[in-house]
């Protein structure tokens, strides 16, 4: 896998280095665009690239937003904002060269997948959105900031498996062990003294100012709007996605389609093998529709 793995750092208008994984050869298919949730980096996805590049022979990027992953942590944490990393994507992608792709967005990566597809829908042949929607529960959001930015000592990825899984186990019963472990890798950074974050702390100032008694964006226009194919998933046991929101979905747009993954609560992982395979699936059919 790691012979086709490819880092590369792009400029951002403010001089941030912005990194992306590239994984996958150029082919006549269209390209697939991973988008991460909040706090996640690109290498979530790499399990998902590794399967789409085998079953469909085609290109699959990750970008890591500011603050994330490989790219440069941001000196001022305002900057952490949703359309100062709306840009930043557009840069990575049209520094790629690439003028039409599928994206997967994750939670917040869904969220500016929905916005691409309004700005640039010349752009988005396709979407895949992991467990986000037009509408938020306010409830996930608050979890959400109950825990961004915190982490207990943890010295090595045993224990970084152990508090994972029991923070998170009850919406995530059936996960293996080795697929915790993968989730662990990804989240924190080995350090000498203990295990930290893979992301800038500051990131949870985001979540200062969040009331779940306040009103929530609306994206239901841009997602009606949207001319697409789409493949909603949805984690069973998900606090950010309700199932009325999620049926609401398929009903308001007939270009949507719907997956609930079992077992599994915001987000899912993209780590088994029915999701993987529902995904590919979708990304095959896009893929073959005609244009125009």
């Amino acid at each position: 896998m790691s012979e086709k793995l490819q880092s590369h750092f792009f400029k951002s208008a403010d001089g941030l280095n912005l990194h992306a994984l590239d994984f996958g050869a150029e082919s006549g298919s269209v390209p697939v665009i991973c988008l991460p949730g909040l706090t996640r980096p690109a290498r979530d996805f790499v399990v998902l690239a590794l399967f789409l590049s085998t079953r469909t022979h085609r290109r699959i990027v990750g970008i890591d937003y500011r603050g994330r992953g490989g790219s440069d942590w941001d000196p001022d944490w305002t900057h952490y904002s949703f359309p100062i990393e709306f840009a930043d994507i557009l840069t990575v992608i049209d520094a790629l060269g690439i003028d039409s792709a599928i994206f997967i967005g994750l939670s917040r990566g869904g969220l500016h997948a929905l916005t691409l597809g309004g700005v640039r829908p010349d752009l988005v042949k396709g979407l895949i959105l992991n467990d986000v929607g037009p509408q938020l529960n306010p409830a996930g959001l608050a979890n959400i900031k109950n825990y961004i930015g915190h982490l207990p000592l943890l010295r090595d990825l045993d224990e970084a498996v152990a508090h994972y899984r029991r923070v998170m186990g009850p919406r995530f019963p059936d996960v293996p062990d080795e697929q915790w472990r993968f989730y662990a890798e990804n989240s924190l950074n080995i350090t000498p003294e203990r295990l930290r974050l893979s992301y800038d702390p500051q990131l949870a100032r985001t979540m200062e100012s969040f009331d779940p008694e306040a009103p929530l964006p609306d994206f239901w226009p841009q997602f009606c709007a949207l001319k697409a194919p789409i493949l909603a998933l949805r984690g069973e046991n998900s606090d950010l996605l309700t199932p009325e929101v999620h049926a609401e979905m398929a009903a308001r747009n007939p270009l949507c389609q719907t997956h609930v993954v079992p077992g599994q609560g915001h987000a899912p992982l993209l780590l088994d093998s029915p999701t993987l395979e529902r995904i590919a699936a979708f990304v095959n059919e896009v893929d073959a529709a005609p244009t125009g």
